[in-house]
């Protein structure tokens, strides 16, 4: 009955599209070995550090041993930029493309087109904008995602960085490096987290735990969202709604970023929305960098208007040497690290191994899953 159900919803979306594409790629996974292939980052000398340390080239997701003994095939590689890259080499007969937010693949529309045989997208973590989600979605292919694998890293990363810019922590810890004492140098620009406003452009997951984690520190907490959360958890946290972004951003001291990158977020920081808001506010933004305006974001802490910026997410990934993230003031980024943990990696190596296996039984996956399925995006991307 299911499988009926799918073939007819694959065969409306033939109709409506005229091409028969749809249809092969909507259905599960054939018999027969699948080409299976993986983009994560080199660990190096690290990988032999911990044997926990599964989301690099070397740990493979902990999937090797086990694809291979089912008759797949499983390239894995870090190489995934340029016309010459290795991911190119396997992108005309890759059945399965596994990539990481942390070294994302990014699944152009061209890439799409080539991919003959691809059917699955899964993105070991969260957060699927590296990929053309409407190219996806008109090929047919399904786009999913380990929803939830790392939201506790997140949050927690996230409310280290809230500390870190309070605290102007990080000069401090240079005066150590470089062998001077200057108590001043730090302390004129130190506060406490106590008492300040701090608003979350997006409350699922990830914004809801750093509430939860913000309400001992007897903040005033704000939260915007496309959704109100449920009145209990609300009062529970002592979070206060706002409806109107352009309203909660100016009475925010700190402002955490929370939402994924969709058209409508792409560059919404831009020059004219950061100079509404206070002067002297601090940002952390863990979500995407490309929902900032990069240039926007290093005039304004040039200028002092942006007091303190941290996150680990940028635009491209990885970073160039001359992204000028990397060298404005009051700053306090990393590389894209925050969803990473150990802890995290075997998370959404479980939840990988989880979905592979219903992809080869012609299984449904956990709805909160999937980014894009039978031609239709998640309501976050739309």
């Amino acid at each position: 009955m299911a499988m009926k159900q799918v073939a007819c919803s694959a065969i409306k979306a033939v109709a409506n599209s005229g091409s028969s594409s749809v249809l092969t790629r909507q259905l599960h996974a054939s018999p027969g070995s699948k080409k299976i292939v993986g983009v994560f980052y080199k660990a190096n000398e690290y990988f032999t550090k911990n044997p926990n340390f599964v989301g690099c080239v070397e740990g493979a997701l902990g999937l090797r041993q086990w694809l291979e003994s089912q008759g797949h095939q499983y390239i894995v590689t870090d190489d995934k930029d340029g016309p010459n890259c290795e991911l190119d080499k396997h992108i005309p007969d890759l059945h399965v493309l596994i990539s990481t937010p942390f070294h994302p693949a990014y699944v152009t529309a061209e890439r799409i087109k080539k991919a003959k045989n691809l059917q699955l997208l899964l993105t070991a973590g969260i957060g699927s904008d590296h990929v053309d989600l409407k190219a996806a979605a008109e090929a047919g292919l399904t786009v999913a995602e380990i929803t939830g694998s790392n939201v506790v890293s997140v949050a927690e990363d996230e409310l280290m960085r809230i500390l870190i810019l309070v605290r102007n922590f990080l000069p401090g810890h240079h005066q150590v490096i470089t062998g001077d004492w200057n108590v001043a140098g730090i302390a004129y620009r130190a506060y406490d987290l106590e008492g300040k406003t701090v608003g979350t452009i997006g409350a699922g997951r990830i914004g809801k735990l750093l509430l939860q984690r913000l309400k001992p520190f007897n903040c005033n907490l704000l939260y915007h969202d496309r959704l109100k959360m449920d009145p209990e958890l609300e009062k529970e946290i002592g979070a206060k709604y706002e409806e109107d972004l352009d309203t909660m951003l100016p009475k925010c001291d700190i402002i955490v970023v929370n939402m994924p990158l969709t058209e409508k977020t792409r560059g919404m920081f831009d020059k004219d929305r950061i100079s509404k808001l206070k002067k002297g506010v601090l940002i952390v933004n863990n979500a995407r960098g490309a929902i900032m305006d990069t240039q926007a974001v290093a005039d304004a802490c040039e200028s002092g208007h942006i007091a303190g910026y941290s996150g680990d997410v940028w635009y491209p990934q990885p970073a160039p040497k001359d992204h000028p993230w990397r060298y404005m003031p009051n700053q306090a980024m990393t590389p894209h690290i925050s969803g990473t943990t150990i802890d995290a990696q075997l998370r959404y190596a479980a939840g990988v191994k989880d979905m592979l296996e219903r992809y080869f039984k012609g299984e449904e996956f956990p709805v909160q899953n999937y980014i894009v399925k039978e031609g239709e995006l998640a309501p976050q991307y739309r």
